[in-house]
């Protein structure tokens, strides 16, 4: 489980004066759940997803990874032990698909006949054939599959849990479509306690088990589609999801 209680992060703006990023958010994230973080721009939901790595410390409250405080862990293997997917991959590009894969299994130790395992199984996993693509530099991948290799190499170490920031923001709406059907296929597969970060209320909908609408660094509402469009708690959320079908009936 991923829980975060009463956590807080508050920022010194230019002029000195604090800026409230998130506030007082709880939430809790059940084993193999994954919960879609949405909401407008500067709304605090990236902010919120990096302070269960501490990538982003809090400045009040307490994040708890597998029932341990994330303070209290050191912070390489907690950065290690969770999987990390942003956009576009964020592979590197001096590396052929098979070392980005692989580099946390290097890290680790593994010898070179366990890490090319691990990475031929991987790379089946998330549909890109090892004996065509682990040569291959993400300079020749499409961006869909620099997304899927970002995937295997957030999964290489077998953690519990995966963080993924807009993952798949930057495709097409086509390569979008496919990756989302992948994607929703991939965790029923791997179990994965997941929190994503996405823009797209559509998005959320079709890969949350539940959805986490921040509004001013505070969450608003949490629940499943059926709970926004049926029980909307205020008239923010439910301007929020009017906007998004109408973008959806406009095709944008």
């Amino acid at each position: 489980m991923i829980e975060l209680r009463g956590v807080s992060k508050t920022f010194e703006g230019p002029d000195g004066s604090a800026v409230h990023a998130v506030r007082d958010v709880d939430l809790q994230v059940a084993d193999g759940e994954t919960v879609c973080l949405i909401g407008t721009s500067g709304c605090g939901k990236t902010t919120t997803m990096k302070m269960i790595n501490r990538l982003v410390e809090p400045t009040a409250g307490e994040v708890l990874v597998g029932g341990r405080r994330v303070e209290d862990l050191d912070v390489i293997e907690l950065r290690r032990s969770i999987g990390y997917v942003i956009q576009s991959g964020g592979l590197f590009p001096h590396l052929s698909v098979a070392r980005n894969v692989g580099v946390l299994c290097e890290l680790e130790g593994w010898s070179k006949a366990r890490t090319r395992a691990r990475v031929d199984e991987l790379l089946e996993l998330v549909n890109l054939p090892p004996a065509e693509f682990r040569r291959r530099h993400p300079g020749e991948l499409s961006g869909g599959q620099r997304q899927r290799v970002g995937v295997a190499r957030a999964l290489a170490l077998d953690p519990d849990h995966v963080l993924m920031d807009e993952p798949f923001g930057a495709l097409d709406p086509m390569t979008r479509a496919d990756i989302h059907r992948e994607f929703v296929a991939l965790e029923e597969r791997v179990k994965k306690t997941i929190v994503l970060v996405t823009h797209d209320m559509g998005e959320a909908f079709a890969l949350g088990d539940r959805v986490a609408l921040m509004d001013r660094g505070r969450i608003v509402q949490v629940g499943t589609e059926e709970d926004f469009r049926d029980r909307p708690v205020s008239g923010f959320v439910e301007r929020f999801l009017a906007q998004h079908l109408e973008s959806v009936g406009d095709g944008t």
